[in-house]
């Protein structure tokens, strides 16, 4: 429609004519006048009308697209002419162009792409595109990796990307792993550059057996007198740290500096002391730190339900010891602010609540009168909450999660029995389905999904607090048992991050704990890690992931301490 309000202006009344390679385009100067620069200077040199102006380095199919836009506001861009026009938007100062062409590209990032993109920025100035191409890159630095482009880095280009602290890697040897691959694609050219590069992967995070037997076994490394230092420095880093607690959560030196993370737990409300409380903490799992931010809830609340969606953190329901809630607020991660929106059908404490395609659902709980077997989810593009097809069972104090496009809701408290069964919800077909029991009766567990399964940990069986794990095979319906947590415990939080899963917190049987222990499901062990500075029990927590004010919920790096090397004896720390 907008094509063909061009085309059935551009016979009439019009004063110039556009020419490229023998094709012409008749126009009004004004209309094209109005969207550039560069036809502003050249309408206003020559100002005869049914003058033939030709504009070099354009295709005409280009210009179409151009003329397009001045007469219709609409860029008809695509993959396969998004740069060229972009190109010519930028040599004609078109910034409405440039910046639909940014939009359009950055929309289209992908580990493949995303390298020639921001290199694309170097000759076609685009801010926002860069600043975009270059986080994707950061973030996604592990997929980039095994591309093609990632291959046709500068050296002075890669050393910005493995310098940068928000480098996003599950494990420090990955980036040392990507230096040998890059400069194994041109290695006369580029093996001069292994100490600059090794400088800037952080050793000291690895491990001294990661060392011996990956880094100095090297020819490269080993070949190389400034390598050498840099492994000495890293080994002495490692020693320290592990020699004296007070270093364990990082140094500030290059060789040890945790790495930003791309995501951080975050634990709201819950009881402490005797009370519902409204602290807010985050944990930044590589510098191993638990912080608690300015940010706090406009109330107390507990056992409420809590989730991670575009950039907001919602919090549904619980209660201040005095009123159940159907409320729900969110705060704005990049902003600091909070905003209620549409409260829930029902009042709702120990709520199961998660995200499915864009949807929060929150199922089950207490109104503080009976347990519940209702179910509901919001749409924040409407702002309303929708009810779903009701569970089998009663459930509070349960725990849910995603697997393969179904919700599963696992345990819980019916008022008189905790409960061993679990259940899923179909979306498509607005329909539960029971599964085979857990191993044992679960209230106050919580659920995670990960790497094709449902874990499921803690609670309590009616008698005493769990220390128990299990996980659920959808595609056999069948239990597995897995080794227990160092500490039992109920009502606690428990959430995935790089391909571990962290609790803490909960009530043990005599009190709440303040302890918090990870599970790496690849060894099927457990370890203790830093404990909040607050203990808690019926907290709820979720997973922040990718906002761009990252450092606001984490530990900056430069408050971590400096260890000076050359006040210690080479004889003072074991090497061997």
């Amino acid at each position: 429609m907008k094509e063909t309000q061009y085309n059935l202006l551009a016979g009439l009344f019009c004063d110039a004519i556009l020419e490229v390679e023998d094709v012409q385009f008749p126009i009004h100067r004004i209309t094209l006048y109005e969207c550039s620069l560069y036809f502003q200077a050249l309408f206003k040199l020559r100002t005869t009308t049914g003058q033939v102006f030709h504009i070099p380095l354009v295709s005409p199919d280009i210009l179409r697209i151009i003329i397009e836009f001045a007469y219709t506001g609409s860029v008809a861009s695509t993959e396969d002419n998004v740069q060229e026009l972009m190109m010519t938007a930028d040599m004609l100062n078109i910034v409405g162009i440039i910046k639909a062409c940014s939009h359009f590209i950055g929309e289209h990032l992908c580990p493949q792409n995303c390298v020639g993109i921001w290199q694309f920025t170097n000759i076609c100035h685009s801010s926002e595109l860069r600043c975009k191409a270059f986080r994707y890159i950061i973030q996604h630095f592990e997929e980039v990796v095994p591309s093609e482009e990632f291959l046709q880095l500068s050296v002075e280009e890669l050393t910005v990307f493995i310098g940068k602290d928000e480098l996003n890697v599950r494990i420090e040897s990955i980036v040392f792993e990507a230096i040998l691959r890059w400069i194994a694609h041109i290695p006369r050219e580029r093996e001069q550059h292994i100490a600059v590069l090794l400088s800037q992967v952080r050793l000291g995070l690895t491990s001294k057996e990661y060392i011996v037997n990956k880094v100095i076994t090297n020819m490269l490394v080993q070949n190389n007198l400034e390598c050498k230092k840099i492994e000495n420095k890293s080994l002495q880093m490692i020693w320290h740290k592990n020699s004296r607690r007070s270093l364990r959560s990082g140094l500030s030196n290059t060789l040890a500096r945790p790495r930003v993370p791309n995501s951080v737990l975050l634990s709201s409300g819950g009881w402490s002391d005797g009370n519902p409380i409204c602290d807010i903490e985050t944990y930044d799992f590589p510098a191993d730190l638990w912080i608690n931010i300015s940010d706090k809830l406009e109330y107390p609340r507990a056992y409420h339900g809590t989730v991670f969606l575009n950039g907001y953190v919602y919090f549904l329901g619980g209660f201040d010891r005095v009123e159940y809630f159907n409320n729900v607020v969110r705060l704005d991660l990049s902003t600091h602010t909070w905003q209620e929106v549409a409260p829930m059908h029902y009042r709702r404490c120990y709520v199961s609540v998660t995200v499915l395609n864009g949807f929060i659902y929150a199922l089950g709980g207490s109104d503080g009168l009976v347990r519940l077997n209702t179910a509901e989810r919001y749409c924040p593009e409407t702002n309303q909450w929708t009810l779903i097809a009701p569970m089998y069972l009663l459930r509070s104090d349960a725990s849910c999660t995603v697997l393969h496009g179904k919700i599963y809701i696992c345990g819980g408290f019916t008022g008189t029995e905790c409960l061993q069964t679990a259940e899923y919800y179909d979306p498509e077909i607005n329909q539960w389905t029971m599964t085979s029991p857990m191993s044992t009766n679960r209230s106050g567990l919580s659920a995670t999904a990960y790497n094709n399964q449902i874990y499921v940990v803690g609670g309590c069986d009616g008698h005493s607090r769990l220390a128990t794990a299990e996980t659920y095979n959808s595609q056999t319906n069948t239990w597995h048992q897995l080794s227990p947590m160092l500490t039992r415990r109920s009502n606690f939080c428990l959430d995935v991050i790089h391909d571990k899963i962290y609790v803490v917190g909960g009530y043990d049987g005599s009190a709440i704990t303040q302890m918090a222990e990870v599970y790496n499901p690849r060894t099927n062990v457990w370890y203790e890690i830093s404990m909040p500075d607050i203990p808690r029990s019926g907290a709820s927590s979720c997973v922040v992931t990718g906002i761009l004010n990252m450092a606001d919920y984490t530990l900056s790096r430069d408050s971590l301490p400096y260890l000076n090397l050359d006040i210690f004896d080479e004889n003072s720390w074991d090497s061997d």
